[in-house]
Formats: C-alpha cells, structure tokens, sequence
C-alpha cells in the first residue's frame, strides 16, 4: 500500500468515525471500517479523541432551578451591567488571547450554566405576574445579555478553530448553528478553514456550514474561489454539489479549469462533467 492510499484510507475512515458511534454504518461499511481502525494507530487515536469528546457531552447533567432563581438572574444581570464597560473597552484580539489563556473546564462548566440561567430566567420571566406590563430597562438588559452571549460564542468558535485538535475544530465550526448572525469576522475564519485546513473531515463539515450560509454574497463567491483551491477529491465533489444546489453558475469557469487540470481523479471528473451540464 503507497501512502497517497494510506492517505485516502485515513480520509474515508475518520469521515465514518461519526457514523461508527453512532451505530449508523452498513454492516460492510463498519467492518471496513473496524478493519482500517485495527492497523492504523492514527486513525485509532482520532476516535480515541471523538469518543471521549462524546462521553463527556453525554456526561452532562442538567441543573435544576432552585426557589431563588430569580433573584439569581437579576443578580447576574445586574453584574453583567457594571462590567459592560470594561468589555466594550477589549478590542477583539484581547478577548482572544485571553479566552485561549484562561479558558478551562471549570469556565466552561460556568458558562453553560450562565446559558441554561438564561433560559430558564427568559421562562420563568414570561409567566410570572404583570408579563402583560413589560419592563423596558428589563427588556434592555434582556438585550444586552443576548448581544453579550452572542459574542461570547463567536470568540469560542473563532479560538477554537485554530486549537492543533481536529476534533475542537470541527466543535468550533458546529458553534455557527448557535450564531443568530453570521457575521465577516466569522465567514472569513469559515472560508479560511475550508481553504486551508490540514483535515479533511473539517474541511467537508465547514462547507456544510458555509452552505447554510448561503444566502450572504460573500459566503457564495468565497465558495466559487474555493474550487480551484481544493485538492481532496472528497471536498472537490461536495462542493460540485453545493454548486448544483445554489445553482451558481459563476462556477462555470473554475470548474472547466479543474477539467483542464493533468492527473484529475476520474471520479472527480465524472462529477464536475455533470454539474457543469447540470448548471449550463
């Protein structure tokens, strides 16, 4: 076996990995695959990896409110008022660098709770007396308290899109669907990735997202540029894909270069062939 079909091995299996724990493989599917995982220790540590990361979300257990929540709440958001000015003053950088240096598990833990807080405050405040008489400084706050853990999202995502796991990558790319706003900051760092991420399965799971996105000008025309940019065969025929269904017919052009390109996968030109008649 040369290693270009080592290579390929590695790429098809650990696209599976999510499959294989989740029980969703064909019987032939997952004995090909249990049978790549025996000889390859890479491949064995990559699953080690998603495993654990699976075992600890499922791990996580779900608090229940306690009598005084909503003085708790009012609490919190009375905190978040007095540090709103000390946030504004962070530049974006700072915020980055400082997550990356102070962000452990027991922050996490903190976070979710703040989350799940914030929801059950978001409930509790719609059926309590006098919902029908809004409070404009409470629904002020409300949305301060949105904006703020809108941000916070977005610098998890976009520090862990650089972290040396694939495994927090692909975590990082799943934070988009939490976003209610897309916005540069965060598809730049999406077409960065699919560009030039080392890891295939990355690469095909931002394209996913990316796809999502869509409906932004630039998330279609950085889709167009990536075509000439891929060399996995598996990203080149899902972006083909994502062609066909946004029926960008801008591709055209790159995709009859990728024809004209020596030494292209059969497989793969078989699928821009079709797409391009499909989009003509």
């Amino acid at each position: 076996m040369n290693t270009n079909d080592k290579l390929m091995n590695c790429d098809g299996v650990n696209d599976k990995l999510p499959d294989w724990l989740s029980d969703e493989l064909s019987l032939t599917e997952r004995a090909a695959v249990d049978a790549h995982l025996a000889q390859c220790p890479a491949c064995q540590q990559e699953l080690a990896a998603t495993r654990q990361v699976w075992q600890r979300m499922g791990a996580v257990t779900t608090p229940e409110p306690s009598p005084e929540m909503r003085t708790q709440f009012y609490t919190m958001l009375h905190s978040f008022d007095e540090a709103e000015q000390a946030v504004r003053k962070s530049t974006w950088g700072t915020r980055i660098d400082s997550l990356r240096q102070w962000w452990t598990p027991q922050l996490a833990g903190r976070v979710a709770f703040s989350f799940l807080l914030l929801s059950l405050g978001l409930v509790a405040g719609y059926w309590l007396p006098g919902r029908h008489t809004p409070d404009v400084a409470y629904q002020q706050r409300i949305d301060t308290l949105s904006t703020q853990v809108q941000e916070m999202r977005e610098m998890m995502m976009l520090s862990l899109l650089e972290n040396p796991s694939a495994t927090e990558r692909l975590r990082a790319v799943s934070y988009t669907k939490d976003l209610s706003d897309a916005n540069g900051r965060v598809i730049d760092a999406l077409l960065t990735t699919l560009n030039n991420d080392p890891n295939v399965n990355v690469r095909l799971v931002t394209l996913e997202a990316l796809a999502e996105l869509a409906h932004d000008p630039r998330v279609r025309e950085g889709l167009v540029q990536s075509l000439t940019r891929q060399e996995s065969p598996l990203v080149q025929v899902a972006l083909a894909d994502v062609m066909v269904k946004l029926q960008e017919k801008r591709s055209l052009k790159p995709l009859r270069q990728i024809l004209r390109q020596a030494g292209v996968n059969e497989l793969v030109k078989s699928k821009i062939e079709q797409t391009i008649r499909e989009l003509s």
